[in-house]
């Protein structure tokens, strides 16, 4: 005959476990109290009040949620139930004797004794099967995995030391921690071993190729400051995201990632006024071309934030188009995103777009944006494409009544030495005439430099580099270049929008410019190689680069706004500009030389200056030599 358990036999096992610890503390409060010996008057009462007490006690525990726990995960929690629940019986039971004053009294000392040995039976029982089961399933993955040190000792890391020691991929072997208290103490069995800045000492000593960093409430320059640590070690490191950003009820071991470049550059987090923002795209519809490039569709998503009507994404792309609907539909499905396949330059497809939709605001994100390609053999489409482009949609959304446009320019267009940068300093020149004319609409401008991980941006690039075992590719040993995440330039842009009064050109603050090759040199050492593992070839500027761009923040360039990382350019009109004589060069029929677009973009953009770079240079051993 085969005895079947009903399915809830472990919540009565764990019913029937609480009762005989009821019994066992209650017994053994009397044998306490009389040492060892109970009188047989007592022996009587303490039956007695066994009879009484466990269904008023198994009342109580059922009551207390005592049973939503699982064992094998006892917690503090589970005790402070447990604590709570005791003391309610206790009292409840106290009252009991009170009313039916037995003969002999209880004893006080039963009373104090009781509750005290009941608490630690019952959480000791827990805490012992905890043990039995985590060494029982996950005591053999001691000491296997990789070695790993973990930055931090706060909370965060506490967590995770816990749940790496049921992990078979990682071992902790120690932790490091500025706070001088938790030095040579221990976590979960693992020790405090030192500082951070001894993360190069102890991974040679322990063999350690990979760090964590757990502390994700840090400030970004403390965040920096470990991730810059654990580069100079030569350790592989993983970090935890903000504190924000981690995912409420998720383990902290399937939210670790690979340390990134935009952890080496960490910025402040900005901050900025969501009222205002809110008030300009809450329940609006909002227009965005180049939807599909790396602004536009995190322009999209930031604008998703706030509830608007509609969204207008616009773009030429068909595939970056459809990326972008999945994307929404899995992620933002509550936004109605309207795709629009189109070309900027299609004036009658703008202008029925506009009519149709009507949107209140439109983010002008479509351009063309790489220099060297723009300089040779594509000269005249980066005219048309981001001046002309610029002048068909600005125009249709005046005409449309649309509030605001707001054009994404470039750092590029500060002095340009370029064509690309010329041409979006035209389209700003445009803009600024056109706020000129306009009775309702108002047109502002918005310059930044590089987004980190953008189409076409060097960070992408080194990191392919890298995983096809380099050589990394850097223009030239002193190249500069200001970097910014593409979150936070899409929320500026939204910002400067929302502050705009109409010809505004807002400058955003991108920090301190970088040195490429130092960061090509980082992300090498980031995915755990050496330079004499993936060296670094200098292969000369290229057409239309230079050296340094611009400091655009500069108290000379621009003026303050009332948010620390926006700033109004003192840009001015060019003398004896003229609207139609543009228009004309604009429209003519036939398709002008790269030296022909040079030399008229002169007229249009009179601080433009061709830079002619030396001749392309190839690296042998770090030096530049001439090809």
């Amino acid at each position: 005959m085969i005895i079947r358990l009903p399915a809830n036999w472990r919540s009565l096992a764990v019913i029937a476990f609480d009762l005989a610890a009821v019994a066992v503390a209650w017994f053994s409060a009397f044998l306490f109290r009389f040492n060892g010996q109970i009188p047989v008057e007592y022996l009587a009462l303490a039956w007695g009040g066994i009879a009484i007490l466990l269904p008023v006690q198994a009342l109580i525990f059922r009551v207390s949620g005592l049973y939503r726990g699982i064992w094998v995960f006892a917690s503090l929690p589970d005790l402070l139930r447990i604590v709570r629940a005791v003391v309610l019986s206790t009292v409840a039971v106290a009252v009991g004797a009170v009313l039916l004053s037995p003969e002999p009294a209880l004893p006080r000392m039963v009373w104090l004794a009781y509750p005290l040995l009941l608490i630690t039976i019952m959480g000791g029982g827990r805490a012992a099967y905890r043990v039995y089961r985590e060494h029982r399933e996950f005591g053999a993955l001691r000491g296997v995995g990789r070695p790993v040190i973990v930055l931090g000792a706060g909370r965060e890391a506490v967590n995770l030391v816990e749940e790496l020691a049921r992990s078979p991929d990682w071992n902790v072997v120690g932790l490091l921690d500025d706070d001088s208290s938790k030095r040579h103490r221990e976590i979960f069995g693992v020790r405090v071993l030192g500082p951070q800045s001894e993360i190069g000492k102890w991974a040679e000593i322990l063999k350690v190729r990979h760090a964590i960093i757990a502390m994700p409430d840090a400030s970004p320059a403390r965040h920096r400051a470990m991730a810059n640590l654990c580069i100079q070690a030569g350790v592989r490191a993983f970090t935890l995201p903000a504190i924000g950003q981690l995912i409420a009820n998720h383990d902290a071991v399937s939210q670790l990632r690979r340390l990134r470049v935009e952890d080496l550059l960490g910025r402040d987090p900005v901050a900025i006024d969501t009222p205002q923002v809110r008030e300009m795209l809450a329940g609006r519809v909002a227009m965005v071309t180049g939807a599909g490039g790396s602004i536009g569709a995190e322009l999209c998503r930031q604008i998703a934030r706030f509830g608007p009507a509609q969204i207008v994404a616009f773009e030429l792309s068909e595939f970056a188009l459809y990326t972008l609907r999945e994307e929404f539909s899995e992620f933002f499905p509550e936004i109605d995103l309207i795709p629009v396949a189109g070309d900027v330059k299609d004036r009658r497809r703008v202008s029925e777009v506009l009519e149709r939709h009507v949107p209140a605001v439109v983010f002008h994100a479509a351009a063309y944006k790489h220099v060297p390609l723009m300089e040779e053999h594509n000269a005249w489409q980066a005219v048309r494409n981001n001046v002309q482009g610029t002048l068909v949609i600005a125009q249709a959304a005046a005409a449309a009544g649309v509030e605001k446009f707001v054009l994404v320019s470039t750092d590029k267009a500060v002095n340009p030495t370029n064509v690309m940068g010329a041409t979006k300093r035209l389209a700003e020149i445009l803009c600024q005439e056109l706020q000129r004319q306009s009775v309702r609409t108002r047109f502002e401008m918005v310059r930044f430099g590089n987004v980190m991980g953008s189409a076409g941006s060097v960070i992408p690039k080194f990191q392919a580099q890298i995983e096809r075992g380099g050589p990394v590719t850097v223009t030239h040993p002193e190249i500069t270049r200001f970097f910014m995440a593409t979150h936070e330039a899409a929320q500026l842009v939204l910002q400067a929008a929302a502050m705009g009064e109409g010809g505004e050109i807002f400058v955003l603050d991108m920090g301190e410019p970088v040195k490429v090759v130092d960061l090509a040199r980082d992300m090498i050492r980031l995915s755990g190689y050496g330079e004499s593992d993936i060296p670094i070839v200098f292969t000369g500027l290229r057409p239309g680069e230079k050296l340094y761009e611009e400091v655009l923040s500069t108290e000379e360039q621009t003026r303050a706004t009332h948010h620390a990382k926006l700033r109004v350019a003192r840009a001015f009109m060019p003398n004896g500009f003229a609207m139609a004589e543009l228009l004309q060069w604009l429209n003519q029929g036939s398709t002008r030389s790269d030296d022909e677009v040079r030399r008229d973009l002169r007229r249009w953009v009179p601080e433009y200056s061709p830079y002619n770079p030396p001749k392309p240079m190839l690296v042998n051993t770090g030096k530049l030599l001439e090809a």
